[in-house]
C-alpha cells in the first residue's frame, strides 16, 4: 500500500506539480522560509531579542563580504547591533503567524457567511451581499489601518498577545468578503443539484446539508483563494507594521524591520532594509506562484 505522499504524487494534482518547475521552485522557497521561521531558535545564529547579548559597538556593521564586515554577522547589523540574518528569520516567523492566522479566521468567517447566504437566500442573502458591497467600497488597507488604530487607542498598554490579536482581527475583517462571495456563488449552483434535493426529500436538516453535502463541494476555489490571500495578508501586516500600527516594537516583524532600515537607507546602510524586504518578496512571490499553480491544477478547463 502506498503512503499518502506517494498517492498524492500519482494523482492529477501531483502530476501537475511534478511537471511544473515554477511550482516546485516556489514550493522549495516557501518550505525553506517556513522551516527557518518555525525553527528560528535553532536556525538563526543569534537571538536578536536578547538584550544582554547586544553590543552597541557592533551597530550598523556591513555584511561580512564588505571590507568593514565581521564574519559572525553574515548580513550585517542594524542600528541596535542586532544580527540582520537572525532578525529577518525571527521577523519572518511573526509575519507568517499573523498572515496565516488572519487568513484562517477570515476564511472561517467568509465560508460560513457565504454558505448561509447562498443556501438560505432571501433577505439573509440580500443583507450579507450588501454588507460585502460596502466592505468592497473601501480599500482593504484603509479598513485594516482604521481597525488597528482604534484597537491601539482603546488598549494603549495592551500585552503583546492582545496587540497581535487586534492586528490579526484587523486583517481578517478585510479579507472575509472574497471568501463569502466565492462560496455564495458556488453554493447557488450546488443547492439545486440532485443530491441536495434528495437530501431534502429524505428529511435531512438544512444545516447538515450545508455542512456535510454542500461545503465539501465548494472548498476547491476556497483553497486556491486562501493560498493567494496568505501572501496578501503578509504584505498587509508588513504595511501596517511599516506605518507603526502593526506588530509591537518588542517583537518586530518584517515590516517593522523595513521601517527601521528605511531611516538609514540614504546614509549608506542599505542592508538594514534591503534584506528584510528581500525576505518579504520571496515569501509573497513563492506563495503567489503556488496559488497560481493550484488554481490551474484544480480547474479542469485550464489543464
Amino acid at each position: 500500500m502506498k503512503n499518502p505522499l506517494a498517492r498524492w504524487l500519482d494523482s492529477d494534482v501531483g502530476h501537475s506539480f511534478r511537471s511544473s518547475p515554477v511550482a516546485m521552485v516556489a514550493a522549495l522557497i516557501a518550505f525553506v522560509c517556513v522551516f527557518c521561521a518555525a525553527f528560528a531558535g535553532w536556525v538563526s545564529p543569534h537571538n536578536p531579542f536578547d538584550l544582554s547579548a547586544l553590543e552597541l559597538s557592533d551597530a550598523r556593521l556591513p555584511p561580512s563580504w564588505r571590507p568593514d564586515g565581521v564574519s559572525k554577522y553574515l548580513l550585517g547589523t542594524d542600528d541596535q547591533g542586532r544580527d540582520i540574518l537572525s532578525a529577518v528569520i525571527y521577523g519572518a516567523r511573526i509575519s507568517l503567524v499573523v498572515g496565516i492566522a488572519s487568513v484562517m479566521l477570515s476564511m472561517a468567517l467568509g465560508v460560513a457567511l457565504g454558505l448561509l447566504s447562498g443556501f438560505r437566500g432571501g433577505w439573509i442573502d440580500a443583507l450579507l451581499m450588501r454588507l460585502c458591497d460596502v466592505m468592497l467600497s473601501f480599500p482593504p488597507i484603509l479598513v485594516a489601518l482604521l481597525i488597528a488604530g482604534v484597537g491601539r487607542a482603546l488598549f494603549p498598554n495592551a500585552h503583546e498577545s492582545l496587540a497581535f490579536g487586534v492586528l490579526i482581527l484587523s486583517i481578517s475583517l478585510t479579507g472575509w468578503v472574497q471568501y463569502a462571495r466565492t462560496v455564495r456563488g458556488s453554493t447557488l449552483v450546488e443547492r439545486n443539484k440532485e443530491y441536495v434535493q434528495a437530501a431534502r426529500v429524505t428529511g435531512v436538516a438544512p444545516w447538515r446539508i450545508m455542512v456535510r453535502h454542500v461545503l465539501p463541494n465548494v472548498l476547491g476555489p476556497v483553497l486556491v483563494l486562501a493560498t493567494i490571500q496568505v501572501a496578501t495578508a503578509i504584505i498587509t501586516e508588513a504595511t501596517l507594521s511599516f506605518l507603526g500600527v502593526g506588530a509591537p516594537p518588542t517583537s518586530p516583524s518584517l515590516g517593522t524591520l523595513i521601517r527601521v532600515g528605511n531611516d538609514y537607507l540614504f546614509s549608506g546602510e542599505w542592508w538594514i532594509t534591503v534584506f528584510p524586504g528581500l525576505m518579504l518578496v520571496l515569501i509573497a512571490l513563492s506563495v503567489n506562484l503556488l496559488g497560481d499553480w493550484l488554481r490551474d491544477a484544480l480547474n479542469p478547463r485550464l489543464r
